[in-house]
């Protein structure tokens, strides 16, 4: 048999599937792969097992699950019809799935409505909820010592398991606390998007991009996983829009900000003008793991001729702000940042009338989606205080404006 290695699975769930463990599982947003992937490892641990002489259910539960159309069987047929050795050991027809040698047999169900008649499945091998972020905490409670062998022991080479897929929804979800608020030894879970997904379908990255520009609002709760609640914390929410424009003679800038990359954070840069009461983003440049004396030819290439303008940098980096004024930016300064300057900016961007944001400016647009306030964790309060993440090109755009921040200038108006 190929080993797990060697299997169609993304390489951040390879270590979950590796080694002992009592709960598996993984959260994030739509088009990881994450529901595939565990369809298969149910055929994959059944075939594993049915061979070694263990005869069992392999339990596929939903919260709510009223016909098998809603369940998960047909994410498990095309898993095991994608690998020959697997179609050749289990025996499909339309309304099960089960080996040909009567070993291994899959169970469809739904919690709320079946509860006792999972407490009736015999002997279950593996247990996987898929959408589990709506099971409440009775529901675990009553599949949890359900989903235990007679004969589970630490000595033996195999004990049942369970496992869960979800898209984060809440904080306070049964869900949440059980597997990512209080992760055991027993345990191992992980978060799972779609850049994790070397097999991303082009399809999917269309409809991802169509939600970024038009669906900002729920953009990161169904594609990167974060909780659905948490959109109210969004600093820009409603400041902001996706525009195509030009620049004209009568607008005031460009403005350049250049915030520096440390470590994983990526470098990143932009171009901004304001017109009467709006400001304009027309450019950015966003890059990670970027050496210093390759900044001015990559900044060069993504936002032209910025070399020739003023360019606020962070005032941290001292030493690169001087070696790129030697070597091909000689009018970058540094910005002069102060106690509150974050909020400051923050408040400043927030105060023109509309932001819009050039449909290449790709980056920056995705941090006005993603840029977040803090949330209290037991009271679920918005605090005022940024979140730091998703922040490196706002963070140039801060600098690029500090003079009108820092003065108190208003965005200037003109006569018609």
């Amino acid at each position: 048999m190929s080993t797990t290695a060697r299997l169609p699975l993304p390489p951040k769930l390879l270590p979950i599937f590796a080694g002992r463990a009592r709960y598996r599982g993984a959260y994030g947003g739509r088009g990881s792969g994450k529901t595939r992937s565990f369809a298969l490892m149910t055929a994959v641990d059944g075939y594993r097992l049915g061979r070694a002489g263990v005869s069992g259910v392999i339990l596929c539960a939903r919260e709510h699950l009223n016909s098998l159309d809603e369940s998960s069987m047909q994410e498990v047929k095309a898993a095991i019809r994608s690998i020959p050795w697997l179609d050749d050991y289990y025996d499909i027809g339309e309304k099960y799935i089960r080996s040909r040698d009567g070993r291994i047999r899959y169970a469809f169900t739904g919690l709320r409505n079946n509860l006792e008649g999972v407490k009736s499945k015999a002997r279950i091998l593996r247990a996987w909820v898929d959408e589990g972020e709506e099971v409440p905490d009775a529901g675990w409670s009553i599949l949890t010592p359900t989903v235990r062998s007679e004969d589970d022991s630490a000595e033996k080479w195999w004990q049942s398991e369970i496992w869960v897929t979800w898209n984060p929804g809440s904080e306070n979800s049964a869900t949440h606390q059980r597997f990512r608020a209080n992760v055991a030894d027993n345990m191992k879970i992980t978060e799972i998007n779609h850049n994790d997904n070397p097999w991303f379908p082009a399809v999917l990255e269309e409809e991802r991009l169509n939600d970024l520009r038009y669906r900002p609002d729920t953009y990161s709760h169904v594609w990167e996983g974060e909780f659905y609640e948490l959109t109210e914390a969004q600093i820009f929410k409603g400041h902001y829009e996706k525009m195509h424009f030009e620049p004209t003679s009568e607008w005031h800038g460009p403005y350049h900000g250049l915030d520096f990359g440390f470590g994983t954070d990526p470098t990143a840069a932009t171009q901004s003008y304001i017109f009467e009461d709006d400001l304009y983003i027309r450019r950015d440049f966003s890059q990670a793991g970027l050496e210093l004396d390759h900044t001015v030819s990559a900044l060069t290439r993504a936002i032209p001729r910025i070399a020739l303008h003023t360019v606020r940098a962070d005032n941290a980096r001292p030493e690169s702000i001087s070696y790129l004024r030697r070597h091909g930016m000689p009018a970058i300064v540094g910005c002069k940042k102060g106690r509150g300057s974050v909020e400051d900016g923050i408040e400043f961007i927030k105060s023109f009338k509309n932001i819009y944001i050039h449909p290449e400016a790709t980056a920056i647009y995705e941090e006005f989606c993603k840029y977040r306030y803090k949330v209290d964790k037991k009271s679920g309060d918005i605090l005022p205080i940024p979140v730091d993440a998703y922040n490196h090109g706002i963070d140039s755009l801060r600098y690029a404006l500090e003079p009108l921040i820092r003065f108190k200038a208003q965005p200037m108006i003109r006569a018609l």
